[in-house]
């Protein structure tokens, strides 16, 4: 969740790596630091993020070999001396991930004479490697990192040795790029787009030595091993504001477009079906697939409830969604009549990846739905659809949400059309996939509308989510949104069990959004509407339905979708909803508190 630059080559480092960390300050930023290796280690670091890292690098620290940090805590308070590079002698070191047996070494550590100087996690790692007797540093670092359980992304440097990086991974990612007679080390290629498109993924325990001049790869038990740059297609004004407030804006606003992408060349008119070539999945293989579950966190998983309706109503296949974070702890029975689907924006999710790797140990059929190509779950599944949703930089979810929604609802048309589907209902599935981008278009043209509704709750203090069926994971998904970036307290529950308990919540002072989808439980979630108004309770109604006048408080309307895909373009008004209520409140909407957008610790 933290990010990691690392620089070797002939220019000042410094500049680069502030540049690095900015584009990386939305995984981890309650503090930042910086070293470079010249004449002996240089470090700058503090709480807060890279603009007041920025305002303490002294003027004249430079050096062509560095690393650099933004932090999400783990281990500590955020404060200076938390802040990384964590230094031993000239050793200096920058870390993701968590150490789990830290706590035995720093004892250690401590017993051997050893001043430690924060309360990390991440610094044993430099004094570990300080006292290593190995004649090169990549030695040093492969026998530091043989005594530490847990996960990391590391980037180790020597002021002894100024002209190499040593870098690392276990269960964390690690990005090389390749430039002209220059390295650069990141935790994202969002560090790297805007000076290299030629980059190489580290493999779990996986290490590299950089040199200005190349790379070497090699095991953790020093067996060499053959890695060949590819080229990333991402373009430098993908990571940039433009003339939008912040990223969550720029991304919301930029979903039918990557809709769009996400179903070009996807949609089978012939057929009436979808084209998921990157499924590797024959029509034979359909038809001996006996159930579907999905496995995603927070949005990921919110989109595989999503999806897990769509295959049940289109494909008529048992289908459930679970958080990947219970699922590889709970010993689950693994089925090879099951088609598992791993749902990760960034492909880097530390849970999900597990719950992958579990399932292949197990025998387990798992795909790939993922928007970074490249990405370690990705390269784990080997096969899937990736999103084409174009980088996304907010913490909250948007345009991931939405396209993961999407290309779950072609591989439930798939399926369907494999199956029992008729190929009049496909035609109409094929029909509402087109007309997604311009539904979701007209959605974004009601934002004021949208946002004056949003201001009128600026003041409470809890708020319910309702949905029953297909509106239920939208409704999970609202709160899911409200809560992150506003920090209102809201709670999501199925419309039908509000009567069972949570009702005795409602008063004057609880508002309600309720999903109500025009399908054949209108006169049921009506119903739940009344129960609310009865109690006394501001409903906010969110709908593709015409309701009766004076039903709701106050209605969110939008254009009318084939009733499978209601759960898409119902989610996509709710993001507004919480997007201008938090502005609003004045909140730092791209950086909510103590979140992070790739989520790479337990």
């Amino acid at each position: 969740m933290c990010g990691i630059v690392g620089y070797v080559g002939s220019r000042d480092a410094v500049p680069l790596l502030l540049e690095g960390l900015h584009r990386l300050e939305y995984r981890g930023y309650d503090s930042a630091g910086v070293a470079v290796a010249g004449a002996g280690l240089r470090v700058a670091k503090t709480a807060g993020r890279v603009a007041d890292l920025r305002r303490v690098v002294p003027a004249d620290m430079a050096g062509t070999v560095g690393i650099a940090h933004t932090r999400w805590a783990t281990h500590g308070e955020p404060n200076d001396r938390n802040a990384h590079p964590h230094t031993s002698g000239g050793i200096a070191i920058v870390h993701n991930g968590v150490f789990e047996n830290s706590d035995r070494l720093r004892a250690q550590l401590l017993a051997q004479g050893v001043t430690l100087t924060s309360d990390t996690d991440s610094e044993v790692l430099a004094h570990l490697v300080a006292r290593s007797d190995k004649a090169t540093l990549e030695d040093a670092v492969r026998e530091a990192l043989s005594q530490v359980e847990g996960t990391y992304g590391v980037i180790v440097m020597d002021a002894d040795r100024p002209g190499e990086l040593v870098a690392a991974r276990r269960g964390s990612p690690v990005v090389l790029g390749v430039g002209e007679h220059e390295m650069l080390v990141a935790s994202d290629v969002s560090a790297l787009v805007r000076f290299t498109q030629q980059v190489i993924y580290l493999d779990d325990d996986e290490l590299a030595t950089v040199t200005a001049d190349g790379y070497r790869t090699s095991t953790m038990d020093a067996r060499s091993t053959t890695k060949s740059p590819t080229s990333i297609d991402v373009a430098t004004a993908e990571y940039e504001l433009g003339e939008h407030p912040d990223f969550m804006y720029k991304e919301m606003s930029e979903q039918p477009e990557a809709v769009d992408r996400c179903l070009r060349g996807r949609l089978d008119h012939r057929f009436q079906s979808a084209r998921l070539g990157g499924v590797n999945l024959s029509p034979q293989d359909y038809q001996r697939i006996r159930r579907v579950k999905l496995l995603g966190c927070g949005s990921a998983y919110y989109a595989g409830q999503v999806g897990a309706g769509l295959v049940e109503e289109l494909a008529r296949i048992p289908a459930d969604a679970e958080p990947a974070s219970e699922f590889r702890y709970r010993n689950p029975v693994v089925d090879p009549d099951t088609l598992y689907v791993a749902i990760s924006q960034s492909g880097e999710t530390l849970d999900t990846l597990a719950a992958v790797q579990e399932l292949k140990r197990k025998g387990g059929h798992v795909i790939g739905v993922v928007n970074a190509v490249g990405s370690t779950i990705a390269r784990e599944c080997g096969s899937g659809i990736f999103l084409h949703a174009g980088p996304e930089v907010s913490v909250a979810a948007t345009k991931s949400f939405t396209t993961m929604a999407v290309a779950l609802a072609m591989l439930a048309l798939d399926l369907g059309r494999v199956r029992d589907l008729s190929i009049t209902e496909g035609r109409r599935v094929v029909a509402g996939l087109a007309e997604l981008p311009a539904t979701i278009a007209k959605i974004l043209g009601a934002e004021q509308e949208i946002a004056d509704i949003a201001r009128k709750y600026a003041r409470a203090q809890h708020m319910f989510f309702l949905g029953r069926v297909r509106g239920w994971p939208v409704a999970r998904e609202g709160a899911q949104k409200l809560k992150e970036i506003s920090y209102l307290h809201a709670e999501a529950y199925q419309s039908a069990e509000l009567k069972h308990g949570p009702l005795a919540l409602i008063n004057p002072e609880m508002p309600s959004v309720v999903v109500v989808p025009d399908d054949e439980l209108l006169s049921k979630n009506i119903s739940t509407i009344e129960e609310i108004k009865a109690r006394g309770g501001p409903v906010i109604a969110v709908t593709d339905a015409d309701l009766p006048p004076g039903l709701a408080t106050d209605v969110i309307r939008i254009p009318k979708a084939h009733d499978a895909l209601a759960p898409i373009t119902l989610s996509v008004p709710l993001q507004l909803f919480a997007y201008h209520l938090a502005r609003a409140l004045d909140r730092d909407i791209d950086r909510p508190r103590n979140l992070a957008k790739s989520v790479t610790v337990e």
